[in-house]
């Protein structure tokens, strides 16, 4: 298996450090696979937090091998190195019998590389995502900065457009969330919708411990929690309106937000405005997953306000922490509590209608922890073992290496009809 993976590796000198769960996404292939090529992104400097070293990673991982290309994502620099790293990542794809590139971007998007010379070799391959990154990037006019409204203005189109007509040529089309599924399905031959976490079974809160948070809830402020990066798309002034306007209603609380980003310093500087900071905690990145899942298991509503059309894994992990999903409706978020209705969710943008939603779960705490129960159902499906093997059953099932005759299929780059 040859797949390329948009997660960055870290060199330092002579050494690379890699993040833990891509180590474990890396074990789970090698399960399903006896040979794995990963493609990876390098970029110099200090690692962030979590990133353990590549040798330390790569020992007990028999049978995996690891290939990085630069993080070119300007346009000069990502022509200076296409020549020489896409002859590399020609010669690397046709070695492999299955293939699975992750795609998003435009300049740098080296899953895009790889899918168009999977193309030129005439192989099947399949095309993963995890958001409509087209779209994101036409949301950020909202949130970011000028630059990133020109480069918005600039590359939406034919960022779109590249993504549409990869994924119509591709013969698998793996999206991570139905929002995701539900934006590429009409695009892509075969569309599979599919999911992506490093959650085990043993990480899944003990119906021992949902019974004590379900009857500690009656008597103590409401703990609401969001576990992710405080960037514009994940709606963190939104989220603080809704603590506001909490306080407002004398609505007892305790909030916190663990995760760093751009929008940090501004998060802080507005919770002193609003004179919060004794009940609400901007505790930054937190390095060790089983301290987030602790938090997420502590707390009793999970709080979000996304902005974009994406499937972030922290809504399934607030799930299997017996922790109901509270936000902005969207695809993902309905279809991952369609079964147990283990959430509540109101249009996107409507911060007011959240606080007051939270409000009423407040006052009905009988409701909230029969809420708890629903979430804990609805988060049984999703384990890493379980989703990893799923991915693999599908990419085994229709990417199989064509018998020799039939010959190779070539298909150009053109506009896709519906862009």
């Amino acid at each position: 298996m040859v797949l390329y993976a948009p997660v960055p590796v870290f060199r330092q000198g002579p050494d690379l450090y890699i993040e833990r769960q891509a180590v474990n996404g890396l074990r789970l292939w090698a399960r399903h696979f006896d040979q794995v090529t990963v493609v990876m992104p390098e970029k110099p400097g200090p690692h962030p937090e979590g990133w353990m070293p590549l040798a330390e990673a790569m020992a007990p991982l028999t049978g995996v091998r690891l290939e990085t290309v630069p993080s070119a994502y300007s346009p000069l620099e990502f022509l200076r190195c296409w020549p020489h790293h896409h002859r590399r990542l020609r010669a690397l794809i046709a070695q492999g019998d299955y293939l699975s590139f992750a795609i998003g971007g435009l300049f740098g998007d080296w899953g895009a590389v790889c899918a168009m010379e999977a193309l030129r070799l005439g192989k099947r391959f399949a095309i993963w995502t995890d958001r409509v990154e087209s779209d994101v990037l036409r949301q950020s006019r909202e949130w970011g900065n000028w630059k990133q409204q020109l480069k918005s203005r600039l590359y939406r189109r034919p960022m779109a457009w590249l993504e549409r007509a990869l994924i119509s040529r591709a013969d698998l089309g793996l999206f991570h969330g139905r929002e995701t599924f539900d934006a590429y399905a009409r695009f892509s031959r075969n569309p599979q919708l599919v999911h992506d976490i490093h959650i085990s079974d043993a990480d899944h809160i003990t119906l021992s411990r949902l019974r004590y948070k379900r009857a500690a809830v009656a008597r103590r402020p409401l703990r609401i929690v969001y576990a992710g990066r405080a960037e514009g798309m994940k709606g963190p002034m939104d989220w603080l309106s809704v603590l506001e306007r909490l306080a407002v209603l004398n609505v007892p609380f305790e909030a916190e937000w663990l995760g760093d980003g751009s929008c940090l310093a501004a998060m802080r500087a507005r919770v002193l405005r609003a004179g919060l900071q004794d009940r609400v905690r901007l505790a930054g990145f937190v390095e060790d997953h089983a301290e987030v899942r602790a938090r997420l298991q502590h707390a009793d509503l999970f709080l979000f306000c996304h902005k974009t059309a994406e499937s972030p894994r922290c809504l399934i992990e607030a799930l299997t922490a017996g922790t109901p999903i509270m936000g902005y409706d969207g695809a993902y978020a309905r279809d991952l509590i369609s079964a147990h209705g283990g959430g509540v969710l109101v249009p996107r943008g409507e911060s007011q209608a959240l606080a007051h939603s939270v409000a009423a779960l407040n006052a009905d705490r009988c409701a909230l922890g029969h809420l708890m129960t629903r979430a804990h159902a609805d988060a049984a499906p999703f384990t890493d073992e379980k989703v990893f093997a799923h991915r693999s059953e599908l990419i085994r099932t229709y990417l199989a290496p064509r018998t020799p005759g039939t010959g190779p299929r070539r298909a150009k780059l053109r506009p896709v009809a519906g862009h």
